[in-house]
């Protein structure tokens, strides 16, 4: 299991797996529940890159960042 410390958001960490470059069990902590789980649902079993691919740059209102970011740029640091 990996953990990453958000930045610029709602969620204070990332916890996720990555089998065989799948990405499995995301689980954000804090943030908005009802999002965090639907994205969670969304991108498990997705390669990595394509769900960089997709979520990069994804802004919240003003916030350059979002949380779909953060989860990008922690499989960024993970590829890294």
């Amino acid at each position: 299991m990996q953990t990453f410390r958000t930045s610029g958001v709602c969620a204070k960490t990332i916890d996720f797996k990555i089998e065989d470059g799948i990405l499995k069990d995301v689980k954000f902590n804090g943030g908005c529940a009802g999002n965090a789980i639907g994205l969670s649902a969304l991108v498990e079993g997705m390669k990595i890159e394509e769900v960089i691919a997709r979520l990069h740059g994804t802004e919240c209102g003003k916030r350059p960042t979002s949380c779909p970011d953060q989860l990008a740029k922690a499989l960024e640091d993970f590829i890294k």
